[in-house]
């Protein structure tokens, strides 16, 4: 394989993001951030298998990060460049395919977001703290990594701060020490994570540990004291939720799950693996949010455990988060999954029929559209297979490809074999076409074979 490969895209909707040539199995990242400032300093410790011999490797960072270090399996690397947010290094030594690759860097800079096509995505200050949000291609504006959703891979997190903040990463808080003026704050995240749900986030917070059935899943809560009322309204059915996700789509995938609220407003809820994160102006009291409090709550199956290999599928994270919106709201008393279904398709069928929800295309892949027709094409399929047979596929989906990469082609296949009629014809008129299909008659739900 020659170093032209080193430009291959791995992904035609992000073809600047992701590298050839290893796969990450871990990263150890130890960080220390001045808030005032916006000064951070890391160290990443990147350890993967090589997949072929070559002279010369890759990782994503953002250029306003600067590099002052880089090892390769301990040794100075022969050279490094870093520049168009690539960061190429040359190991002192050929490594065999299927070697150990340990990469060192060590770097400093005011982190900032990344601009693309979506706006501004990576770490962000906020008035009193900062926040990651790096989806799709955010995760160079704050460490070294192959960002890419297809390269999952174990985290240990390592952030000091300054003491009066509380700092929140993925995983579980394994030590929190306090030295003079800094707190230094470590978790370790086992499960297999794509860099661009790793976060951190910090602020003026407090936890909260929320109160949940004995044996069921831990939850906890960090957020501004000053919005503990209104949080306890506004996600006072969090563990309802928990519970009707489990029934209905499998067990939870993690250790826990942690919702932080930050003292800023946000546009929008933002998920990363275990955590979701709100702006002050979701929590309002009047539990006006909740539709987006069981969304991302969902993401932690369906784009956490399970995330697409190529960006193209974003249906399958965010057609299951709406579609699960709307199974919460028929399980907690509001309009049937039917009835929202319905409603969504009139509003569609009044908009512009020019996207394809399989291959959106990388300007609209977070077109409303595809979140929208993702969830009806799941309703679709559910009128389709009937309630017992379309649950039964789902919890079979989140078992099978728990922790790992999934595909549109995978869940077509996997779908067949819970229908003794042929899917096919379904999956391409709510997929590959541009014109909206109709739903078939509500009461095919009750008649349809189980």
């Amino acid at each position: 394989m020659t170093d032209k490969s080193l430009d291959a895209p791995i992904d035609d909707y992000l073809p600047q993001n992701g590298n050839r040539g290893y796969r990450v199995s871990r990263y150890d990242l130890t960080l220390v951030y001045k808030v005032a400032a916006n000064r951070l300093a890391g160290q990443a410790e990147i350890t993967g298998t090589t997949t072929g011999v070559r002279e010369r490797f890759a990782l994503d960072l953002s250029p306003a990060l600067a590099v002052s270090k880089v090892l390769v399996n301990g040794a100075k690397a022969a050279k490094y460049s870093h520049q168009q947010g690539k960061l190429i290094f040359q190991p002192r030594q050929r490594i065999p395919a299927g070697g150990a690759l340990v990469v060192n860097v060590h770097y400093t800079g005011s982190p900032k977001p990344v601009r693309g096509p979506w706006g501004e995505v990576g770490w962000e200050e906020l008035t009193e703290g900062a926040l990651v949000a790096s989806q799709p291609n955010g995760a160079a504006s704050w460490f070294p990594c192959d960002d890419h959703p297809s390269s999952k891979a174990s985290y240990r997190i390592s952030i000091t701060t300054d003491s009066p903040y509380y700092a929140v990463a993925n995983g579980t808080l394994v030590r929190k020490q306090t030295k003079a003026s800094q707190t230094t704050w470590v978790y370790e995240q086992p499960e297999p994570m794509a860099s661009y749900l790793a976060t951190i986030q910090i602020g003026h917070y407090r936890k909260e540990t929320l109160q949940v059935p004995r044996r069921a899943v831990p939850m906890q809560a960090v957020l501004p004291p000053h919005l503990h009322t209104n949080f306890e309204h506004d996600f006072g059915r969090q563990s309802q939720m928990m519970r009707v996700f489990a029934e209905k789509f499998g067990p939870y995938p993690f250790a826990g799950y942690t919702v932080v609220v930050t003292d800023d407003e946000l546009e929008i809820p933002i998920e990363a693996q275990g955590i979701s994160v709100f702006g002050a102006n979701h929590c309002d009291g009047r539990r006006g949010y909740e539709r987006l409090v069981a969304h991302e709550l969902a993401h932690q199956w369906f784009g956490n455990s399970l995330t697409i290999r190529q960006w193209r599928d974003i249906w399958l994270h965010e057609g299951f988060a709406c579609y699960a919106e709307w199974i919460w709201s028929e399980a907690g008393g509001g309009p049937t999954a039917d009835q929202l279904a319905r409603a969504a398709r009139h509003t569609l069928s009044r908009q512009p029929q020019d996207i394809v929800i399989g291959n959106p295309g990388p300007t609209r892949m977070f077109d409303d559209r595809v979140y929208k027709r993702g969830a009806l094409t799941l309703h679709a399929l559910r009128l389709e297979l009937g309630d017992e047979a379309f649950f039964d596929l789902l919890r079979t989906w989140t078992e099978r490809y728990k922790h790992s990469s999934v595909s549109t082609d995978e869940f077509v296949i996997l779908a067949a074999h819970f229908s003794k009629e042929p899917l096919r014809p379904l999956f391409e008129n709510w997929l590959r076409k541009p014109g909206l299909p109709q739903l078939p008659p509500q009461h095919d739900l009750a008649d349809s074979p189980a």
